[in-house]
């Protein structure tokens, strides 16, 4: 018994400083920013009954809690450092685990329950060590904002951080049908910004957005998946296989097809033909008629009839939207037969080598009118005068350029006779035409910086107008911009050209700074650095020539007064003789 005791002497011990000092039970709690954490602490309310808790922050003392957080009576809270510290527990149970809302990394540390038992050395001690470790963001809710023909605008509200900083959203596009392995991934480098516009896309296409945020732990879940389809546009391409074909000396049969399906922007509604006869002896055009065939099949016809005997008439096809109307198919001019022919004359829209030279002038004479024609949308449309003033165009400025996303910023101008209402941007790849393949976004009129992603990385150009209730201005400059490239700034991506005026990123008459801009905008760049220099020797020229006039001048005058006078360099200085003051020289 002796030996077995000598043995457990050292247990005995420490059972006994544990009675006599209480012993504290130890655990740790790793979680993330932003949760709430729970630290546990319990002890039998059922036979102690209820007793006074408190919770501090670092190693428990001999008495109390140090840096004391929450206070309990064992009935309720009587005490508390902030409103993010609860006693959430059943405290009639003895559950007394402190809850702290929303941690922080500063909130990371060593904290103490302590239970107020009575009697000497009977408290109960319990001691939690808590770590809080920075996370990934929140996941956005990604809202639509506006769709158009060839752009969106999405926006959101900022997320939790995960207790870092945002420093960019990441934005995939892809067409509805395909997988997400084939999506445009764009990366947006402004964490301030709460909306984005999408642009280049496709009329009449269903796409799917979603998008993502990122700090420097990482990258947040995906967002929700936004599908969005964008809204038609006139068509961008003509009918295609025009064919005109003479059946009587009254009648000419007109087939054709419809644009290419990439080209069409929509649902085709209809097609308008205009026609209209061709006078070989005054070499013109007459009046316009106009017939209407709505868009059934793949390969369409017309029959134009009363016309009049061995005339050519000249035809063209337009296809039509709900949303407007494209551009043009031609074909050489057909003539209606004889009364005395039983032939039939077939022209067809690709002139051949064996074309004779009449055939030539007259499609020539045909295309050249029909350009009038072709820029209208409604053949009975009509204008009316406004004599009031439009506000003035904005002057659009580069702000950044990165990868495929353009932040833009612009200064209004003059309002004109009525506050501005709001802003439209038009954009538009470099070498296509502003009729047809145009993508307006809108803008409010207290808005000036909005930034958009280029989802097929290339060179485009940007122009902007101003609104207001009277009208819309003119065209502003024309920003030529080259995306698709890392670490652009702002002289090193945009050209703008404003009344015959070509500068890098900014607008200032009869200025020139180089940039990356399409061969034909290097050909006016060049030229007119030709044009400043030869303004800069012809300047040093005329001061040249003026500086030696006067110069003449003045000697003349002195030795007039004088009689003579004598200049001569010694020594680099200059010198002279005569009693007049060479000041006046």
């Amino acid at each position: 018994m002796v030996v077995l005791g000598i043995r457990h002497l050292p247990l005995c011990c420490s059972l006994l400083l544990c009675l006599l000092l209480g012993c504290v039970a130890t655990e740790g709690i790793i979680t993330t920013v932003g949760t709430d954490a729970t630290l546990l602490c319990n002890y039998d309310a059922k036979y102690y009954g209820k007793l006074p808790v408190c919770w501090g922050r670092g190693a428990i003392p001999n008495s109390g809690c140090s840096n004391e957080v929450i206070r309990s009576d064992g009935t309720s809270v009587v005490h508390r450092l902030t409103e993010r510290y609860l006693l959430m527990g059943n405290l009639g149970e003895g559950n007394v685990s402190l809850t702290i809302r929303q941690v922080e990394e500063s909130d990371s540390g060593t904290y103490g329950c302590r239970v107020n038992i009575p009697g000497w050395f009977n408290d109960h001690k319990h001691q939690v060590t808590l770590t809080v470790v920075a996370g990934r963001p929140d996941p956005l809710m990604v809202q639509t904002r506006e769709v158009k023909e060839r752009s969106v605008t999405i926006r959101w509200n900022p997320v939790f951080d995960g207790g870092r900083p945002i420093t960019s959203y990441m934005v995939d596009l892809k067409n509805k049908q395909t997988s997400w392995n084939t999506e445009a991934r764009t990366k947006v480098l402004n964490p301030e910004l709460t909306e984005v516009t999408l642009v280049d896309l496709r009329p009449a296409k269903s796409y799917n957005i979603r998008m993502f945020v990122i700090n420097s732990i990482g990258m947040s879940e995906a967002s929700n998946v936004l599908t969005i389809t964008t809204k038609e546009a006139a068509p961008e391409g003509p009918p295609l296989d025009m064919r005109m074909e003479a059946l009587t000396p009254h009648s000419i049969k007109v087939t054709w097809k419809p644009p290419s399906a990439d080209l069409r922007n929509g649902v085709l509604q209809s097609y308008s033909i205009s026609y209209r006869e061709f006078d070989p002896v005054g070499m013109q055009f007459k009046r316009w008629q106009h017939k209407s065939v709505t868009a059934t099949r793949e390969l369409e016809s017309i029959v134009l009839s009363n016309l009049k005997p061995s005339t050519k008439y000249g035809v063209i096809i337009q296809a039509k939207t709900k949303a407007g109307i494209g551009p043009a198919s031609t074909a050489p001019l057909c003539a209606t037969l004889d009364e005395v022919h039983t032939t039939s004359e077939v022209v067809t829209v690709t002139p051949t080598s064996t074309d004779t030279t009449m055939q030539r002038e007259d499609t020539s004479s045909f295309t050249t009118a029909v350009e009038s024609v072709t820029d209208a949308t409604d053949w009975e449309q009509s204008t009316t005068s406004i004599t009031s003033v439009p506000p003035d165009p904005p002057v659009v400025e580069l702000k950044e350029v990165t990868d495929n996303s353009i932040s833009l910023f612009w200064t209004p101008a003059f309002e004109g006779d009525s506050p501005i209402t709001g802003y439209y941007l038009e954009y538009k790849a470099l070498n296509a035409s502003w009729d047809y393949t145009k993508t307006v976004v809108d803008f409010s009129p207290n808005q000036t910086e909005a930034t958009i992603i280029e989802i097929n990385p290339s060179t485009y150009n940007i122009r902007m107008f101003a609104r207001n209730s009277l009208g819309t201005s003119k065209p502003s400059n024309v920003l030529s911009i080259t995306t698709g490239r890392t670490g652009h700034q702002k002289n090193d991506s945009a050209t703008t050209v404003s009344s015959g005026t070509v500068s890098s990123g900014t607008v200032s008459s009869g200025t020139v700074s180089s940039g990356t801009v399409s061969p034909d905008a290097a050909v006016i760049v060049n030229g007119s650095h030709n044009g400043h220099l030869a303004a800069i020797v012809m300047t040093v020229v005329l001061v040249v020539l003026i500086v030696a006039i006067v110069t003449t001048w003045q000697i003349r005058r002195v030795t007039q007064k004088e009689g003579s006078l004598s200049l001569w360099v010694s020594n680099g200085a200059l010198r002279y003789r005569g009693s007049e003051s060479l000041q006046e020289l």
